[in-house]
């Protein structure tokens, strides 16, 4: 080994800042690029955004029928010894569509661009997630009910305080955990008696340790059958659980009919009782995307106008700059300001740009599925994708992150059509989507009392001319929901 200075030659590909803010505005769903863009407004006093919610044809068939260059094809570039005149005239073609009577204060949105983002950030703030503290509140009230002890009452608040509304209501710590360090056995007793307080409150069975406590708690005295139950639940919950019903008559001396009812009931209580409490709320969807049927049958893709629709660089700024007014500092500033605004339209554009191309690649292939429905979808891949546009793969895993679409069969997210397969008989490509309702058909025109083995499964397949492994097999039964053929099984 030595040290010494050597000349090596390599090449290196290095993202430039312009290449990795495209790629990241490309990754952006619809409402973060939006937040995006409302904080681009607010920092950046060059970029506008034109506030009218529509253009007239005139205009947009100008644009379209334009010919001059792209803003791909020139930089904008402001140096400090030159007089730009090629790059003031292209920031002029740029904003010329924005017809501005007078230009008074520049440093910020207008008051109805304003408006529009504080009404937007207040129906956020309007549909922010309940936190669930709603549900500690309403044991805590039933406790100040029942005009308990300092110290009862105390532990009672240390129980539910372990509570979580989303988790059940489970009480996952133990009460020694609870308890601080000086705690006497005293103290210890009396959080025993605190927890039965808390697990009788509404709604009955919180503060279970597991399961079957959960369940044994909702069982009230007067249930007719309130002893079978709790021997079931108490003793045999495992075999329930597996559909070993003989194995519990021979155990309890119950028929299996007796048996049968009494799972019944079982099913009516309640395993997560507190997660009525729990706040959930569906995320909303906007699909920037839609597939339009034309009149040749053929599916073509629309893109929705998005947040970066009117944005453009202030005329103030531009006529500042070719007046030739602004001072050294003030073009330094400018000059960083019109880069930033220039860099983001331009990654907005490239991004439309490539989710129609992306888009529309994935709709011809899966053409089948928009016409037939999901049973008919193909396998696809994103290398299969970039191949066809002519992009890196990685572009189209951007392109497609949480992008929903739009289309006659509903609103998808474009990740729905990138599906694995495998051959069939015939030698032709089958999606697993396919195998899966295939599968899920063997399993409702079953006999119930004979449910289907997994190897019984691979054989009904195959003879519908789909080659699938056991173990792949297993996997997609448990990935649906779909019970072993012993807990499938019903018992006569």
């Amino acid at each position: 080994m030595q040290f010494g200075q050597h000349l090596q030659q390599k090449q290196s590909q290095i993202l430039s800042p312009r290449m990795i803010q495209s790629m990241e505005i490309l990754q952006l769903p619809l409402i973060a690029l939006q937040e995006r863009i409302d904080q681009e407004l607010v920092e950046n006093p060059v970029l506008e955004q034109n506030d009218s919610d529509s253009e007239t044809p005139e205009v947009a068939e100008e644009r379209e029928d334009s010919d001059s260059p792209t803003l791909e094809e020139r930089e904008l570039v402001v140096e400090n010894d030159s007089n730009n005149s090629d790059d003031f005239e292209r920031m002029e073609s740029i904003g010329s569509e924005v017809l501005v009577d007078s230009f008074e204060d520049y440093s910020r949105p207008s008051s109805n661009r304003l408006q529009e983002i504080s009404e937007r950030h207040h129906d956020q703030i309007a549909n922010i997630v309940d936190d669930g503290n709603s549900f500690h509140e309403h044991l805590l009230m039933q406790v100040a009910e029942l005009e308990l002890d300092d110290a009862t009452e105390l532990a009672c608040e240390r129980i539910i305080s372990a509570l979580d509304a989303a988790d059940g209501g489970y009480l996952r710590s133990s009460l020694i955990d609870l308890m601080p360090p000086t705690a006497t056995d005293d103290d210890l007793r009396i959080a025993k008696q605190a927890l039965d307080i808390v697990q009788h409150l509404d709604p009955v069975g919180i503060a279970a340790r597991d399961l079957r406590e959960c369940l044994l708690l909702q069982i009230s005295d007067e249930h007719p059958f309130a002893a079978e139950l709790r021997l079931l639940i108490g003793e045999h919950l495992e075999d329930l659980r597996d559909n070993r019903l003989p194995l519990i008559e021979k155990k309890t001396n119950l028929s299996i009919d007796d048996i049968q009812l009494i799972v019944e009931d079982i099913k009516e209580l309640n395993p997560k009782p507190a997660a009525a409490f729990a706040s959930r709320s569906a995320p909303t969807v906007t699909p920037e995307l839609e597939v339009i049927r034309d009149e040749r049958g053929d599916y073509k893709i629309k893109v929705e106008e998005g947040p970066g629709r009117g944005l453009f660089i202030s005329r103030y700024y531009r006529e500042r700059l070719a007046t030739g007014t602004a001072t050294n500092e003030e073009k330094e500033f400018i000059k960083r300001k019109l880069n930033a605004a220039q860099w983001l339209i331009e990654s907005i554009e490239q991004r439309r740009s490539t989710l129609i191309k992306v888009s529309q690649a994935i709709v011809d292939h899966q053409k089948d599925f928009l016409d037939n429905g999901p049973e008919f979808i193909h396998p696809l891949k994103m290398q299969q994708i970039a191949d066809k546009v002519g992009v890196h793969v990685t572009t189209v895993s951007r392109a497609v992150d949480d992008k929903w679409v739009e289309t006659p069969r509903g609103i998808f997210p474009l990740k729905k059509f990138f599906v694995g397969g495998t051959t069939n008989s015939s030698g032709e490509d089958v999606a697993w989507d396919q195998i899966k309702i295939k599968l899920q058909e063997l399993i409702d025109e079953e006999d119930k009392s004979k449910p289907y083995s997994d190897d019984e499964i691979v054989k009904r397949l195959t003879a519908k001319g789909l080659t699938v492994a056991r173990r792949t097999v297993t996997k997609y039964r448990k990935k649906m929901g779909i019970a072993s053929s012993r807990q499938r099984k019903q018992w006569a």
